[in-house]
C-alpha cells in the first residue's frame, strides 16, 4: 500500500489546504478532492433521522482517514427539515457542530437549494463551522443562484454550483449554465447525476465540456441506479474533474452514491490516491457507517426504473400510490416523467400521468 494509502503526513493539521481551485495535493501528490456526502446524501436513506452521536463518530472516522470535505445537513440542504421534504430528528445546526468540532482536518461543507434554505440558515451554518457551501439548482436554473454565490463569497465561504439533473441537457447547454454560476462566483462547478442515468461516455463528455470552458474547478456527483457510480466517477476524472463525491457504503439516495471506501481503493489503484487512508475508510464504512444503516442501498428493481427513467427518487412512492390507484404498472408512469423531463416540483404530473395512461389502456382494450 502507498504512503498515501496509509494515512496524512505527521506534523500539525493543516485546515487550509484543500481548497480553491487546483487546491494543492499533499507531499505533491495528484488525485481529485473527495467530499463525503454521508451525513447529507445519507440523510435520505436515513430517513433524516441522523443522531448527534452517529455524526459525531462517522465525522470523527472520515477526518482521520484523510477525507478533504465532509457535508452535513438535511438531505435537502439547509431548512430542509419540513411536511414535504421530511422532518429531521436532530437540528442540522447541532449536526454541523458536531462535525466541526471532531474534525481536525477535513473542511465542512453544507448544501444549499435556493427556494429552500435561505440566507439566515447559511449565516448560522457557518457560525456552527460550514466552510463550504455547495449551492444546487436543476440544470436549467442557474439563474437562481447569483444572489446566494454573492452572499456565500461575502461571507468568506468557498461556493460550490451543483447542476442536479444534469443528464436531462447536453453538454453544450450545461456549459452556458455553468458559466453563470462561474460568473457569480462559484469556486466550482459540479455535473451532478441526481438520478443515477448518465453511463460513463456522458458523463465523461459533460465533464469534459466545462473543464474545456470554464476557468473555475469543475466536481462530478454520482449515483448508482445503474450500477455505475464508481464507473462513471472514474471517467470523470480521466475527462480532469478536480473534485469527486462518495458516501459510506453509498448510503444516499436511489440506489446511493459511489461508495468512498470503493473510490478510495480504486484510485490508489490507479496511483492518483490524495492523500486518503484506504484501510481505514474500508474500517469506517463497515464498523463506523453499517451497524445503524437502515438498509444497504443497491439497485433493486426501483432504484434501477429511477435511473433508467431518468426522473427523482422521491417520485417512486407517489409513482407507486397513483398506479395502484389506476391499476397501471408504476415504471410506465416514471418512464413517462422521465420523458417529459420533470423535476423536482413537478409532482402533480404524476397523477396526471397515471390517469393518462389508464385511459390510454383503456382504449387499447375497447379498441
Amino acid at each position: 500500500m502507498t504512503s498515501a494509502a496509509r494515512g496524512w503526513a505527521s506534523g500539525s493539521p493543516d485546515t487550509s489546504w484543500p481548497t480553491g481551485k487546483g487546491w494543492p495535493r499533499e507531499g505533491g501528490e495528484g488525485g481529485p478532492r473527495i467530499t463525503d456526502t454521508s451525513l447529507r446524501d445519507g440523510s435520505h436513506a436515513m430517513g433524516h433521522q441522523f443522531t448527534v452521536e452517529q455524526v459525531r463518530s462517522v465525522a470523527r472516522a472520515l477526518d482521520e482517514a484523510g477525507v478533504h470535505v465532509i457535508e452535513v445537513t438535511h438531505g435537502d440542504g439547509l431548512a430542509g427539515t419540513s411536511i414535504q421534504y421530511g422532518f429531521s430528528r436532530t437540528p442540522e445546526m447541532d449536526l454541523i457542530s458536531t462535525a466541526a468540532e471532531v474534525c481536525e482536518r477535513a473542511r465542512i461543507a453544507s448544501l444549499l437549494v435556493p427556494g429552500i434554505g435561505t440566507v439566515n440558515e447559511l449565516r448560522e451554518a457557518a457560525e456552527r463551522g460550514t466552510q463550504i457551501v455547495r449551492i444546487a439548482t436543476q440544470c436549467t436554473e442557474a439563474d437562481i443562484s447569483r444572489q446566494h454565490f454573492e452572499i456565500a463569497k461575502g461571507m468568506g465561504l468557498e461556493a460550490i454550483g451543483f447542476l442536479m439533473m444534469a443528464h436531462m441537457r447536453e453538454p453544450a447547454f450545461l456549459i452556458e449554465q455553468a458559466k453563470l454560476m462561474e460568473s457569480y462566483g462559484a469556486d466550482c462547478v459540479y455535473v451532478v447525476d441526481s438520478a443515477g442515468a448518465l453511463l460513463p461516455e456522458g458523463a465523461r463528455q459533460r465533464v469534459a465540456a466545462l473543464k474545456d470552458a470554464l476557468e473555475c474547478d469543475v466536481g462530478f456527483h454520482a449515483h448508482d441506479n445503474l450500477g455505475v457510480a464508481v464507473g462513471n466517477s472514474i471517467a470523470a476524472l480521466d475527462a480532469g474533474t478536480d473534485q469527486l463525491d462518495g458516501s459510506l457504503r453509498g448510503l444516499g439516495a436511489g440506489a446511493g452514491n459511489a461508495p468512498t471506501e470503493l473510490l478510495a481503493a480504486v484510485l490508489d489503484r490507479m496511483g492518483v490516491n490524495p492523500g486518503l487512508d484506504v484501510f481505514g475508510l474500508m474500517d469506517a464504512a463497515e464498523y463506523v457507517m453499517a451497524p445503524f444503516m437502515p438498509f444497504q442501498p443497491f439497485p433493486d428493481r426501483d432504484a434501477i426504473t429511477i435511473g433508467y427513467a431518468g426522473v427523482y427518487s422521491t417520485f417512486l412512492l407517489h409513482a407507486k400510490r397513483a398506479a395502484e390507484r389506476y391499476g397501471i404498472d408504476p415504471r410506465e408512469i416514471l418512464v413517462e416523467l422521465g420523458a417529459r423531463q420533470a423535476v423536482a416540483g413537478q409532482e402533480d404530473w404524476i397523477l396526471d400521468v397515471a390517469i393518462e395512461l389508464a385511459r390510454n389502456k383503456e382504449k387499447e382494450g375497447v379498441a
